[in-house]
């Protein structure tokens, strides 16, 4: 049994790894894809969620600490590709600011690096209440909170947002004028 838990230890510590690079990799890209929102509302919640990172930084931080250990990354690929899908997205829609495309598509970008930091939170927290470890696992859940109220807002911003480019792209037909109806005189 000892064998088993060891390995679901480092497991454990692996994602952890994982989650720690990933939400480094958010603090150095967040401010760029904020620089290229042109929508203040999602600006103001990208910088807004910037600041609550570098508290994730922090808190997993804490979560090692508690393990005994020092903070460590691990090369997160998955935050990676979504980080660099976003870099090429703003670059090919760059132009497209004023119509509304470009805020559509880092907003749904946005919401995809939440989803993908809720599942491995939601993870790491299963393993450390597992394996016992009740300080860690209510640290990741504070953070996973977060995450989620993140995804939340900028599912609202994301709507917005999109039915408003959708309304410029395709505004509504106009409706013929119509005369009023006079009596023809006898």
């Amino acid at each position: 049994m000892a064998k088993k838990e060891t390995s679901l230890h480092q497991l454990m510590v692996e994602e952890l790894q994982d989650l720690y690079d990933a939400e480094k990799q958010l603090t150095r890209a967040l401010p760029k894809v904020a620089k290229a929102v042109s929508d203040e509302e999602l600006r103001d919640a990208i910088r807004e969620h910037l600041e609550v990172t570098k508290g994730h930084v922090q808190r997993l931080e804490q979560a090692f600490e508690s393990l005994g250990m020092k903070a460590k990354s691990k090369p997160c690929a998955g935050m990676k590709g979504i980080v660099e899908e976003s870099s090429e997205t703003i670059q090919e829609k760059k132009g497209e600011k004023a119509d509304g495309v470009l805020d559509v598509a880092i907003a749904g970008g946005a919401r995809r690096v939440e989803h993908y930091e809720i599942a491995g939170y939601s993870v790491a927290i299963e393993m450390a209440r597992e394996l016992g470890h009740e300080a860690v696992a209510g640290m990741l859940e504070e953070t996973l909170q977060e995450e989620r109220e993140a995804d939340e807002k900028l599912a609202e911003i994301s709507k917005r947002i999109l039915t408003e480019a959708a309304a410029a792209e395709n505004p509504a037909p106009e409706e013929p004028e119509t005369k009023p109806k006079t009596r023809a005189a006898r």
